[in-house]
């Protein structure tokens, strides 16, 4: 069970990751991903973030990238805007429920 606080800490690095991806970084790939979820470790040590991107595959992948590459840059910038005592270190992955919700949909239909 999480905590409160560590709810609250996760939905700030939400809103601010979000907006860091949105208006800071210059890679407009970058812009294409939002954030499926985010998970905190225990320690606030590490934050797992999970991107969904519209389009296909290479798209995808491109847009992960171009986020990956930034993430020195996504994390300053966190840094400095929310002054916690440690930056959580980003691991970006690509979230793919919406294609296995989509599959499942189209197995289901198949019947």
């Amino acid at each position: 069970m999480t905590s409160v606080s560590q709810a609250r800490a996760r939905d700030l690095l939400r809103r601010e990751l979000t907006d860091i991806l949105r208006r800071e970084v210059q890679d407009p790939r970058a812009a294409l991903a939002s954030i499926a979820d985010l998970t905190l470790s225990a320690d606030r040590a590490h934050a797992r973030v999970r991107l969904s991107v519209l389009g296909d595959d290479q798209e995808r992948q491109a847009a992960i990238r171009a986020v990956c590459r930034a993430a020195g840059f996504i994390r300053g910038r966190l840094g400095r805007r929310l002054r916690l005592r440690r930056t959580p270190e980003l691991h970006f992955e690509l979230y793919r429920g919406a294609e296995h919700a989509e599959r499942i949909d189209q197995i289901l239909s198949e019947l």
